[in-house]
């Protein structure tokens, strides 16, 4: 059986010219999971532009919008669930209250917080945006059968897992 070689088959195999003495096995893994990461992410951020999102407010909107009723989060729990510095959330949450997606209202269980809330307008773009989202994402992944998806997802939960586990 021929087999295609990628990019990472080629430098790989440079490796094994090269310094035949490494195992260079995780570094094709980590290759490939890179490649296919920036090719990901690529894609999605396409289709996040064509409703005025990038990938970070996309994510600030679908924590809040997936939250459930009534849409609002504080920011600790945004932060929490984004996992990014107080600063960061701090100016997304800043760049989508000047875009009118979302506003900052008091927290009604605790007068000295806020919570971020979806507007309409943020809970409307945000399902439009989720539903080309999911389109995406297949298209991207129709490359395997339902099969291979199954078995793929059961081992990279099994690696992400080894991973926080360190």
């Amino acid at each position: 059986m021929i087999q295609c070689m990628d990019k990472v088959d080629k430098i790989i195999e440079q490796w094994h010219r090269e310094r035949p003495d490494l195992d260079v096995t995780s570094m094709s893994l980590i290759g490939r999971f890179k490649q296919i990461t920036q090719r990901l992410s690529l894609e999605m951020a396409k289709t996040f532009t064509e409703y005025g999102l990038n990938p970070a407010n996309f994510d600030v909107l679908a924590t809040l919008r997936r939250a459930g009723p009534p849409y609002a989060l504080s920011p600790n729990d945004l932060i929490a669930s984004t996992m990014v510095t107080s600063g960061t959330m701090t100016n997304r949450i800043d760049q989508l209250v000047k875009a009118g997606l979302v506003v900052r209202v008091q927290n009604p269980s605790d007068r000295r917080s806020v919570a971020v809330s979806l507007t309409e307008k943020g809970f409307a773009i945000i399902d439009s945006a989720l539903n080309a989202h999911v389109e995406t994402q297949n298209r991207l992944t129709s490359g395997l059968s339902e099969e291979e998806s199954q078995k793929l997802n059961a081992l990279l939960r099994k690696f992400l897992m080894s991973l926080e586990g360190q």
